[in-house]
Order: structure tokens, then sequence, then C-alpha cells
């Protein structure tokens, strides 16, 4: 159910904390408020006397002085790998002379000990000296920027939009920054709107050509609530504080499920940055949550308009967060009117007209990421429509266009052409279908009609270049790499991207072409010296004794009822060392992705690094259904979850043992979410396979999940097939919650002998932690080992900078326990 990449958590889509939907790791620890963690109580230990540290009653969870010494020692180390940088965003600013470019770096690092994340900004001076050599000359320090929820630069350049996201009930600030100074600071109260989105997915900021208007996606203001006091109701409520009333809580209001818990719906407005006046768009329907808001090109003497992403709902908002299922579609409307009076541009009140909204996606069920080409005359989008309509949360994307009509009248009946249609079973070393969780705001190449965006193929990102009127798509990041690449910025023609691995950290790239004459111009890829992604030495050194590779599976018991797709290889990534000082294998963990439609890719992940860096090979699995391998491939999944998908696991560990790769006796299994589902079931269908596990809200029971989740949908997809998406009710009949038990791990409860640790988000909607403590209680009960750690105010992904560090801690130090 998640679409995250490891590369940079910015591009949502597979990274190994995002188990669930599609495709987005100091010193010890301080305590939660509301609960002790397990690294605390450790910590505290720390400062026993020497009589109390020797006494094991007093050790922290049951430890042994030599256990103690492990989760020291771990902990070091993880630091050493948390402390690393991810670049999230990055933008490239001409220089007036256009001698060189100046590009600015959006950095984030984890501030263990706050348990946030800090943000810092971080520039550059590029000049190329020649066709085949660029210097970047960086500043000495990072720039923190605190309180920040979002930065958007103008088209142009010369301004700069931060904007930071109250705390409690204070305003939203909007800084508008110019070249050396503060130019204009707003503070927009909660009776206008909420806080700015800034979260991927309804996230949407937008500059309009003359840099006067801003659109942007905030949080309705609160609606009213009824007034109380000693009398009973209070008519006329308060709007003071009032010791002698109470505000009551009002009508019950549905958000989108996980991460949106008690956010409000996302709408659309627009502020003029010369006057601050902020006007909510009008005319949008109140069943339709905005987001991902554009500004359509512009005619002199006529309306501005806004293009956005609107999801619709009827009885139930659907959890959304990574579930490319939900219907949407691309709406335009006319932005509030502005004009020119002696104060300068003040905006003008349409609330008395009636402003039409136009559907311009009405052919197709699924539209998303609109970008205007540089000179307006076409409008490129993203659509999930094989999510929509086979009902699988994310499945392979197809790329339209729209030739945009100078007759507004015209745009809802504009045709849409298909550039990259859904690939459902490619030939090898062809496009397998394009997997994309994200745009550049700019992506386009000088040609006007040259896009340059990230995609998943088979267990890598690529980079493609697509020409958006001939449907041409090249490969353009190195065909000869297993390496992961992302995109960055685009410096004109060129590119800056990173590239990384799970043994090498990320490293900057500079992209040129170098054969334009050629129908398929070759690119050529510089290395760029930065400290960005410094290490530490140990890190260097331990990272330096890794190697992976990316190793094709045949599939298992091929029948005539498989389709082309579904009976090619798959695919696993293998971790190991280099030099063994025996002919012992080391310990080997398997990894396995959520979803159970989103893909481990060949990107470097600092938890991962951890594990392999303290002494265990890995095999990060890509059973059939992971994105990157063609619509087939994925949809041959459904209906047969904890069969086909163990099938595949069990096939690639037979793979590496026959190979010599892997010692039998020394197999420990890991996954959260689906990873999760896959774990519990594999330690109970093969319960001698494996000598410990580990799940990160894992999912055990559907018959419970399917009554207490934010996607219920899910389990009729992946249980039933694509004809579940038909039949989901929620007040499922005895004999579906019957056949969802049998799917589920639970059922294979008695057979499971495997220690496991339990890591589980209290806060989860996808999974809620019940179906974890259900099936770690019943372990329990038959005499199996087990330990549970529950962070508090974590959701689904266990990804503020505590948990997570105490989650892979508490993992490697597991696995020590029973590995070695």
């Amino acid at each position: 159910m998640a679409r995250e990449l490891f590369v940079n958590p910015s591009c949502w889509r597979v990274n190994f904390n995002y188990y669930f939907p599609r495709p987005r790791f100091s010193p010890l620890i301080s305590p939660p408020r509301h609960a002790p963690s397990s690294i605390s109580r450790f910590s505290a230990s720390l400062a026993m006397d020497d009589s109390k540290a020797g006494s094991i009653k007093e050790m922290p969870l049951g430890l042994d002085t030599t256990m103690e010494e492990e989760y020291a020692s771990q902990s070091k180390l993880l630091q050493e790998f948390t402390s690393i940088y991810n670049i999230d965003k990055a933008w490239i600013f001409k220089s007036e002379d256009g001698t060189g470019s100046q590009a600015m770096f959006l950095l984030s690092q984890a501030n263990i000990l706050a348990n946030t994340r800090r943000k810092f900004i971080v520039s550059s001076y590029i000049s190329n000296e020649s066709k085949s050599s660029v210097n970047f000359r960086w500043t000495p320090f990072p720039i923190e920027m605190a309180g920040v929820s979002t930065i958007v630069p103008s088209p142009c350049g010369s301004k700069l939009l931060v904007i930071r996201n109250p705390e409690n009930e204070s305003p939203s600030k909007f800084e508008i920054w110019g070249p050396s100074q503060l130019e204009k600071e707003f503070h927009i109260p909660q009776s206008v709107h909420g806080s700015v989105y800034a979260d991927g997915w309804f996230e949407g900021v937008s500059w309009n050509f003359d840099e006067t208007l801003i659109a942007y996606v905030a949080e309705e203001p609160s609606p009213s609530k009824p007034t109380f006091n000693d009398l009973g109701y209070k008519k006329g409520g308060s709007t003071e504080k009032d010791c002698s009333s109470w505000k009551g809580q009002g009508e019950w209001e549905e958000d989108w499920g996980e991460t949106y818990a008690g956010k409000r719906q996302p709408a659309l407005f627009v502020i003029n940055i010369n006057s601050g006046e902020v006007q909510a768009v009008k005319g949008i329907e109140k069943s339709l949550s905005v987001g991902q808001v554009v500004w359509a090109p512009s005619t002199k003497g006529a309306h501005q308009y806004l293009v956005f992403v609107g999801w619709s709902y009827d009885t139930r908002k659907l959890g959304i967060k990574y579930c490319y299922n939900r219907p949407c579609a691309l709406y335009a409307v006319r932005a509030p009117l502005y004009e020119s009076e002696t104060k300068g541009l003040e905006l003008k009140d349409s609330s008395t007209e009636d402003v039409p909204v136009f559907n311009l996606t009405q052919q197709i069920t699924s539209a998303f990421f609109p970008r205007f080409s540089p000179d307006g005359k076409f409008l490129v989008f993203l659509s999930a429509r094989s999510s929509v309509d086979s009902g699988a949360h994310s499945a392979t994307d197809s790329l339209h266009r729209i030739d945009w009509p100078t007759d507004v009248k015209l745009w809802p009946s504009a045709k849409i052409v298909d550039v990259i249609p859904v690939v459902m079973c490619a030939e090898d070393g062809c496009l397998p279908g394009l997997y994309c969780s994200s745009f550049l705001s700019n992506p386009w190449l000088s040609d006007g009609c040259t896009m340059i965006i990230p995609s998943i193929w088979g267990s890598s990102q690529v980079i493609l270049s697509v020409n958006v009127l001939s449907g041409e798509v090249l490969r353009i990041s190195p065909a000869d790499s297993n390496f992961s690449w992302n995109v960055l910025t685009l410096d004109g023609d060129n590119i800056v991207a990173v590239s990384s691995s799970p043994v090498d950290v990320p490293q900057i790239k500079y992209g040129y072409i170098v054969e334009e004459a050629t129908k398929a111009a070759a690119w050529s890829w510089l290395d760029v010296s930065s400290a960005i992604f410094k290490c530490s030495e140990k890190v260097i050194s331990l990272l330096s004794s890794l190697q992976f590779s990316v190793m094709k599976i045949p599939v298992k018991d091929v029948s005539d009822s498989l389709t082309k797709g579904a009976s090619k290889p798959f695919e696993a990534i293998f971790v190991s060392s280099h030099c063994k000082e025996s002919d012992a294998c080391n310990p080997l963990i398997v990894v396995l992705h959520g979803g159970p439609h989103s893909v481990s890719i060949s990107s470097f992940s600092k938890s991962l690094a951890f594990l392999s860096s303290i002494g265990y090979n890995l095999l990060i699995v890509n059973y059939r259904g992971s994105l990157g391998f063609g619509e087939e491939a994925l949809q041959s999944l459904p209906g047969k979850i904890g069969s086909q998908d163990v099938s595949d696991v069990l096939t690639a560990i037979d793979h590496v043992i026959d190979k010599r790769l892997a010692s039998p006796s020394k197999i420990a299994v890991l996954g959260g979410s689906h990873g999760g589902f896959l774990t519990t079931h594999l330690i109970g269908q093969a319960p001698n396979k494996f000598v410990a596990a580990a799940v990160r809200n894992p999912v055990c029971n559907l018959a419970l999940m399917v009554g207490t989740t934010d996607i219920p949908d899910w389990c009729y997809v992946e249980v039933c097939g694509s004809e579940g998406k038909d039949n989901f009710t929620e007040a499922p009949p005895a004999e579906l919650l019957t056949l969802f038990y049998s799917k589920s791990p639970i059922s294979h409860l008695s057979k499971v002998k495997t220690p496991t640790i339990f890591l589980l988000g209290a806060q989860d909607l996808r999974v809620p932690v019940s179906n974890g403590l259900q099936y770690a209680r019943a372990l329990r009960e038959k005499g199996v080992e087990v330990k549970v750690i529950v962070f508090p105010n974590d959701v689904h992904a266990i990804e503020r900078p505590q948990s997570d560090f105490e989650s892979f801690l508490n993992i490697g130090v597991w696995f020590s326990k029973y590995c070695k």
C-alpha cells in the first residue's frame, strides 16, 4: 500500500519506512512524553552503580551484560548512519550574465534529541568550464530553516516564498524574500484557513506568471461549534474565552485517513503578495478535495484560471495516502479577480458571482500531477487509471496530453492523447511501464516538449526523457548501472541528479547531452564533489567492504493459467560482504517491502546499510505484484496474497541457498505492513526456516483489519481479486470474514515457533495496533518468545526520528541474539 523511495523521502515512493500503501533511519534518545521508551530505560540503566548494573533483575528489557554491550555498540553505529543528510529538493537560478547558475539544495537530517527533522539550505555556484567539465563552488556552511513548512521560488527566481505553518491556534506565516531581504510578511489567521498542505499529496503552491498572486491548498477554517453553559445551550455561541461556558464538539467530520487524522478538508486559496489579501476560490463543490494546483496559461485581458486535482467522495473518505486507486480528475476554475487601484493590486470579491468549474478529464478515471508546457500549448498529466479500474492501491501509470484550447468553452471537450500507455508485459531491455511518484515543478528541456522524469525500472529507479509530442521515451541514466537515480532539478538542458546503491551513499551527478545529432541522444554523467553526504570514516570503511547485485529469480511451478508477464522471473537485491574470513556465510536477513504493490529499489537506505554493516547479508525480494515489472506481473497477485507472494519469497531464499550464498540455519526475516503480513505468513507456513523475525505494523488478521482500517477496500481487492472492488461493503458477511481469516497469517499461528519482535505505531490508522497486538499475545500464549515495542505517537510509517532509531536498534540487537 505504499510507494516510497529509498533515495529521497521527498519523492514519496517505496521507502522501506513506508510499508503499506504506495510508491515515499546522537546520543541515546530521551523518552516520549507519555511513555518511557526501551532505549530510555537502557540509558537510565547506564547510570546505575556497578553493583546494580551487574544485576540482571535491574537490566532494561531483561538483558544480561553481554546484550547490554550489544545495545551500546550498535547504537553508536546506528547514530553515525542516522546523521547522514537527505536532499529533499533542489532549485537552479540562472545568473544575470548567463555565464553560470546558482543551485540551492534543501537538506534534512534527523534530530534525535528533539525528535524532529532539521531542515537546511546549502547553496553552490555552478560554472560550466567546458562541455565535459563542471565546477560546483559550495558555500562553507548550511543555513538552518527552523519552523519552515515549504519553500517555493517564483518562476523567474527573483522571489522566494517561505511558509511557516501554525502551532495550535496561531496564524500561518507567509514570507516573501527578495535577493537580500525579507520584502513582505503576512499572517493568515485561523479564521481564514488552517495549515497549508505541504505533504507531497494534496500539496500545491503555485505562483502566477507575473508573480503577483500565489495559489495554494490549505485546510478550510474550523466550522463553528455549539457553546454550552450551566443553563444548557447558549444561543449565538461565543467568540471569547469564558470560564462559565465551553465549546461542544459539534458534528464529526470524516478525514482522509492515515497521516490526515484531524486534518480539515483541503481547499483552494489565492493570496495577493502586494496587499496580503487572501480569498478562497469560489465555485468548488464541498464534496471535492483539492490539491496540486497550477496556473493555466493567461491571455491578456482575460480571466486567470487555475487547474487543480480534485478527489470526490460520497459516503466515506477512504484512506488516500499512498493509495492511487482513488478516482480523481483535473478541474479548471477561475481565480479570484483582482484589479488595479490607487493602493496597488487588490483581490476583488467574487462571492456573488457564478464561478463555473470545468472537469477537464471526464473520459478518464484518474488524472494528477498537471504540468503545462513552457509555451502553454499543451497540458501533460499522469494517470493511475489501472489502479482505479482494478482496485489495486498502486499499479502501472500512464502519461497523457491535452492540447490546450484558447477558448475556455472547449476545455471540457479537449481530446486526451495517450503519450505513454500502460505497459502490460515488456520485452527484455524495454520500458517495463511508467512508475512515477512525482514530477519536477518545471521538468522541461529547452525544446519545450521533452520532460525529464524519474521512474521505476525493475529493482532500480531510472531517469527518463519523454517527448510528449512523439511519445519517444529514452532511459538517460546509465543502462549498465544497477544503481538508482533520481532527478533533483534542471540546469537549462543539463540535469542535476543523485545516484546511490544499497552500499554507496548518495552522490550528486551532473548530466549533459553529448550526441545531439543522433536520434537517441547519449547522456554523459559527471561526478560532483560535495560534502552533503559526508559520513564518518567508520561508515565509509564498513560500506567499502560490501557489494550488491540484482538477481533474477525464476518463477516456481509456472502454470498455463499465468499470463506471460506473471511467468517471467522476478528480482531480488542481494547485499553481501566482499571478503569472507571463512567459507561460512554471514547470517541472512530477508527484507520484504509492503504494499504489496510497491517496490524495494537499489538505492541507499540508512537502516538497511546499518544492518549490512553489523554483519548480515540482505536478500531484498521484489516478489510478483511489485511495481516496475509490467502490469501483468503486478495484477497476478490480487486474490493470491498469502500464497503466491509467500511462494516467491521462499523460492528466492532457496535460490541463494542453492548458490551457497546463505546458510539455511541462519536466516531471519524482516518486513512491515504487507511485508509484515508476509513475514508472519512465512514463520507460520515455513516454521523451521527462520531463526528470528521482526515486523513493523504487520497485517496479521484481515478479518480484524477490515473493520478498523482506513482502507477496508484493500482487504477485498487483495483477498478476492479485482472483483472485490465491486463487492466492497462496510459490513462484510460471515462467509467473507471467514475467507479473510483463512488468508491471514493468524490462521497458521499454531505452527509458529520463531522468536519475533513487534514494532507498532499506536496512532496507525492503516493497520491499527490491535492487529499486531492480537498476534503477539497469541504467540505468547503458546510459548513463543515475543518482544513488543509500541510507539505512542507514531502512525503507520514509524518515522519519527526517535522511533525510527529505537526500532532499528532493537531489530539489530534482536537478530544478533538469535542469528549470531
